[in-house]
């Protein structure tokens, strides 16, 4: 239990015990291949109050916000402390963090958001690395410090209410079933939205976010289009996620934007396959990050790094920095580990170690496009094992266009444009990154590095790879590409067949 853990921290303090014997997440920074501050738990005070002394209905029968909302505002007056969720349904409305606060789940403690864009305002913030309106977020918390989300419980979004569907993702009945909500516009035999104003905003927009400026009042008119993050945290310090569930999110599930000294720490992370821009986590413009030993099962991106989209995000201007990801797993995705294709402000200085990516769309995802600008450099990939990867199990692509790799590949009508154009500050760049000990079983195809005829993908190290493929690498506009120890095998090739075929038994010894 996260309270426990801080209590023992600061009974540590009392007694001189060092900052190292006292804080498990120093290892996990022991030698880096880059310099980064060491991060620790925040600091929580050690005062409590149960959700049920405001009132709360444990059944799920009514809507608890305004004991949410007053258990923290009690907290919150009195300098902060732990706020209790014990066992049972909590049926909320939008929750607003407070400095110095720890939101702790029990064992069997489920907080479901309400289905009611009613209860979400519009608020000011940032979606796929642009300034924008969205609905406000389940969870939200700005300029904060010191607070946690602990605990054995579970988080619902609830996000069957707020997403689109693509027929192809579902069976049949899964189709008939989430299509029968009421409010719901079948735009085509295979796409359906859940409401007039969702198909308004998909009108006014290429992608998730309106092309122009809108009024107020058109803001209003495509709410439901604006689904929110689940997790929004924005420009807080000291932050921890620990041991909680997090599922079934609007848009993407946990947000960390410009957060500094944070820790993701044994979570479960997921979302449908079928869920529209269900990202499980994405880190953006954050420093100081460790994700460690926790899994992640997406619609979309797994573990993603962002910081930012085209000019919004080089206006911003902060990089993506000092993360380390040890020990965490990703079932389905669109990507295991990702960087991209909102890295306008810059990635840097990423660690990448011990790692299984099983059943996701692509292992080890790089994207971007011009436009965006931004440099990728000095990220440290070691030790990723991949299984039934459907797509690449390594793919640089500069070319990135809203869709998923499995998507662009059964497109055959997509175009892909290799003129050289100038290079400006609107021109991305990957370089200086290092990828070892990697082992992919059965992936549909083994690398794919795709960059600019003006910026080629430049310095990539190779070092103990294996990869078992239906297809072969391919390798365009990239140089100085060190591969070392690098043994792709084609299914079905001799070199497979021997791979496959069993070694002579020895004769039984004679006596």
């Amino acid at each position: 239990m996260q309270k426990t853990t801080i209590m023992l921290l600061m009974l540590a303090v009392a007694l001189g015990i060092s900052a190292e014997e006292t804080n498990p997440y120093k290892k996990f920074q022991e030698s880096l291949p880059f310099e980064m501050a060491e991060v620790s738990a925040p600091q929580i005070p050690d005062r409590e109050v149960t959700l049920t002394k405001y009132g709360a209905d444990k059944t799920g029968q009514k809507i608890c916000t305004a004991a949410f909302n007053q258990a923290l505002e009690e907290l919150a007056s009195r300098g902060g402390g732990h706020l209790i969720v014990p066992r049972g349904v909590w049926l909320t409305g939008p929750i607003v963090l407070r400095s110095n606060i720890d939101l702790h789940l029990e064992k069997g403690a489920v907080v479901q958001f309400v289905a009611d864009e009613a209860l979400y305002p519009l608020v000011t913030t940032s979606f796929e690395g642009l300034d924008t309106r969205r609905c406000q977020s389940p969870i939200s918390g700005r300029d904060l410090e010191n607070i946690s989300i602990t605990g054995e419980g579970v988080i619902d979004g609830n996000g069957q209410y707020w997403r689109p569907l693509k027929k192809a993702k579902v069976n049949d009945g899964m189709w008939k079933k989430l299509t029968s909500q009421p409010g719901g516009v079948l735009k085509r035999p295979d796409y359906w939205v859940p409401s007039q104003s969702y198909d308004l905003g998909e009108q006014l927009s290429s992608m998730n976010v309106p092309d122009k400026p809108l009024s107020l009042e058109e803001w209003k008119s495509i709410k439901r289009f604006l689904r929110p993050v689940m997790i929004s945290l924005v420009n807080c310090k000291n932050v921890l996620l620990q041991g909680v569930i997090f599922q079934n999110s609007p848009a993407w599930n946990l947000h960390p934007l410009m957060c500094e000294n944070i820790i993701i720490d044994n979570v479960l992370v997921r979302n449908p396959a079928y869920a529209q821009n269900g990202d499980a986590l994405d880190l953006e413009s954050c420093k100081n990050a460790i994700i460690v030993n926790s899994r992640f099962d997406a619609g979309d991106d797994g573990i993603c790094i962002k910081s930012g989209k085209d000019a919004d995000g080089r206006r911003r201007g902060r990089p993506c920095e000092n993360v380390v990801v040890d020990g965490c797993t990703v079932f389905a995705g669109h990507g295991g580990f990702v960087v991209g294709s909102e890295m306008s402000g810059g990635v840097r200085n990423i660690s990448v170690k011990d790692c299984q990516f099983v059943g996701t769309d692509v292992g080890l995802r790089f994207k971007s496009t011009r436009g965006r600008g931004g440099i990728v450099e000095n990220i440290f990939i070691d030790g990723v094992s991949m299984t039934d990867i459907a797509t690449y199990a390594l793919t640089f692509n500069m070319y990135y266009g809203g869709k998923s790799v499995a998507e662009v590949l059964a497109d055959s009508t997509q175009q892909q444009k290799t003129d050289t154009v100038p290079v400006t500050e609107e021109t991305p760049i990957f370089r200086n990154i290092d990828i070892r000990n990697v082992v992919c079983h059965n992936a549909g195809y083994a690398m794919e590095f795709n960059g600019l005829p003006e910026m080629p993908i430049d310095s990539i190290n190779l070092n103990d790879i294996f990869i078992l493929a239906k297809k072969d690498a391919t390798f365009q506009y990239c140089t100085n590409i060190i591969k070392k120890n690098v043994n792709i095998v084609l299914e079905g090739t001799e070199k497979d067949k021997k791979r496959k075929t069993p070694a002579p038994k020895r004769p039984n010894a004679q006596p």
